[in-house]
């Protein structure tokens, strides 16, 4: 009799356990590197390159394995059950080189010396990574293109806003977006410079 109610116990303890856990949501993952074949429409005269992109830095409010979105004012939330597949600023970068490729046909040749000189040397560093679920998606960026042939350096700005929709999904595709146009801004530099042309900074 005691052996059977002990084994009842643990039966009742082992299925409170499995049920404890069974009731904790999944973590998602997320990134904001363009699946392949995404398509975008090709920046007008976009001239092919090669360049190297330096590691992009991200503000350390947002430098977070989890998504962290505005509330308010003022407030913040850490959200534990939605993450970066990746650190904040390897997914930036990642998502800018991918964008330079498809919509400029340029090639990174950050880490493939074997391939030729980069023509130009991008830096980003991002100012402001501002999410606001079933509102927007805003990026503020500092950035820079310096031809490795001879001239000067170009630093521009850039503020971009994407309106999104509700949900995560929605919230990471504005950023995607965002990274997308300011792929376009910098690649409109990067292609004139890399090929001997004068340019300025496009209109924030």
């Amino acid at each position: 009799m005691i052996r059977a109610r002990t084994l009842n116990l643990g039966v009742a303890l082992l299925a409170l356990v499995v049920g404890a856990c069974s009731s904790v949501p999944p973590i998602r993952y997320f990134t904001l590197v363009p699946a392949p074949g995404t398509e975008t429409a090709a920046a007008p005269a976009a001239q092919s390159f090669q360049f190297e992109l330096l590691p992009v830095a991200v503000p350390a409010q947002v430098d977070q394995p989890q998504l962290v979105v505005r509330q308010g004012g003022q407030g913040v939330a850490v959200l534990q059950g939605q993450r970066w597949i990746a650190p904040l600023g390897d997914e930036v970068r990642g998502a800018l080189s991918a964008d330079l490729a498809r919509d400029f046909h340029a090639l990174d040749v950050t880490s493939l010396p074997a391939q030729g000189k980069a023509a130009v040397r991008i830096k980003v560093d991002v100012r402001r990574f501002d999410s606001v679920p079933a509102s927007y998606a805003y990026i503020d960026a500092a950035w820079s293109v310096r031809p490795l042939k001879g001239g000067e350096p170009l630093a521009c700005t850039s503020r971009i806003s994407e309106t999104v929709g509700e949900g995560y999904d929605a919230l990471v595709q504005g950023h995607q977006l965002a990274i997308a146009r300011l792929a376009g801004q910098i690649g409109i530099v990067a292609g004139a410079l890399a090929n001997g042309q004068a340019t300025s900074c496009p209109a924030s």
